[in-house]
């Protein structure tokens, strides 16, 4: 009994010490029933405001969606420049009007790149108002990054072609090897440009361009050059027109392919012109007789050819023809805007792909015997009159003096 007594007395000496105050002796059921915990302090009125709760909550998501934005940020900037999944070089091509969006998509689609939302998007950041990716065909290079790739497409420098156009062809058989272009498009324009109104060069393009673009770029080439021709002829010059030059201009180039002999070509037309004589060219009977087809390769001018009435056989018409026989290149043009100051009427084939000239009938008919000696020699059919010289009965042109008579000649 005295240890439960001095135990109660214990717990309650413990007890009133604890909450700071005189000890007060407590019977032993008081002394064993469990002291009242103290309630927690009660938050106030305010932080209990819903308000306040959604706000926290709301500040929580702007946190969460800050670090999640950061995460996004830093993978799209990551990978829009590591580089990509092309495992060889590839062309890619872009056609006309083609979006931002479609664009990534065709991209993502051949394994170009990873992610067509994250080339989307951070190539709209790349580009100014009103600017775009550029149609056109374009080669990727193997593991090439989306910025790369961005800024390919950006400039514009696609993959280019190239269609050439020699001096001397017609209007007709330019626009044939255009047709047989694989790379362009689209149709060529119902009607033919006029003849010689088209420049002879090489036109290089994009992927997707139209062949009605390259005819106005030809056009407008021609244009300029005859023009620039024009401007710098010579002031002795007797064409009247810039339509003249170019009608000459395609005779002497569908006459010789010697580049020297051009100029010299030139000043033989022109004095047969200033005397009245006829042309007498090869090339405009062929015209005449094929138009822009040209003629067949297994076809050879005969000496009745040299006969036939049509309006470009300048073996009976005087003058020039009509229009031009073909597109004059830039040295024809020239050749004819300063031709030679020669006397020369007449030039036969030499043999050898160029021509021999002469002043008078008499010095032309020894180099026609030497030239039909050549030919005869090769075996050639005397019907045929190989670069238009009449046989020996046919009637000579009318000359500068009244009393000569002179041979038909080239």
């Amino acid at each position: 009994m005295s240890d439960t007594n001095q135990t109660n007395d214990t717990i309650g000496q413990q007890s009133q010490q604890s909450q700071g105050g005189p000890i007060i002796p407590k019977s032993p059921t008081e002394a064993l029933r469990p002291e009242r915990v103290p309630e927690p302090p009660r938050r106030s009125k305010k932080a209990r405001s819903q308000v306040v709760i959604f706000l926290n909550f709301l500040m929580t998501l702007v946190v969460l969606g800050c670090a999640a934005a950061v995460v996004v940020f830093y993978y799209a900037i990551s990978a829009y420049q590591e580089p990509g999944p092309l495992e060889a070089n590839t062309n890619f091509i872009v056609r006309n009007g083609a979006g931002i969006t479609e664009i990534a998509s065709n991209l993502e689609r051949n394994n170009i790149v990873s992610d067509a939302r994250v080339f989307r998007y951070l190539t709209a950041t790349h580009l100014d108002e009103g600017e775009s990716l550029k149609a056109g065909e374009y080669e990727i290079k193997a593991h090439a990054s989306m910025n790369d790739i961005m800024e390919l497409l950006k400039s514009g420098k696609s993959i280019l072609y190239s269609v050439s156009f020699p001096e001397g062809l017609s209007v007709r058989q330019m626009f044939n090897r255009m047709n047989e272009d694989a790379v362009l498009e689209g149709d060529l324009p119902a009607t033919l440009p006029a003849e010689g109104s088209l420049r002879p060069d090489t036109y290089k393009f994009s992927r997707g361009t139209k062949r009605a673009e390259i005819i106005e770029q030809m056009a407008a080439a021609q244009q300029k050059l005859v023009e620039q021709v024009w401007d710098k002829r010579d002031p002795a010059l007797q064409l009247k027109s810039k339509e003249e030059l170019v009608t000459l201009a395609s005779i002497v180039e569908k006459e010789t392919g010697v580049p020297d002999e051009r100029a010299h070509v030139a000043s033989v037309f022109l004095n047969r012109l200033a005397k009245g004589m006829r042309l007498q060219s090869d090339p405009t009977i062929i015209y005449g007789l094929f138009g822009g087809d040209g003629k067949p390769t297994d076809r050879p001018i005969y000496q009745s050819d040299l006969k036939k009435d049509t309006p470009y056989n300048t073996y009976v018409i005087k003058g020039l023809p009509p229009t031009p026989i073909a597109n004059p290149g830039r040295d024809a043009l020239e050749a004819v805007a300063n031709p030679w100051k020669t006397q020369d009427l007449y030039f036969v084939a030499d043999g050898s792909g160029g021509h021999v000239f002469a002043a008078t009938l008499e010095e032309h008919n020894a180099n026609v015997k030497r030239w039909r000696k050549l030919e005869a020699d090769k075996g050639a059919d005397p019907n045929i009159a190989v670069d238009g010289q009449p046989d020996a009965a046919a009637a000579a042109d009318t000359p500068a003096a009244p009393t000569q008579k002179k041979k038909k000649t080239n």
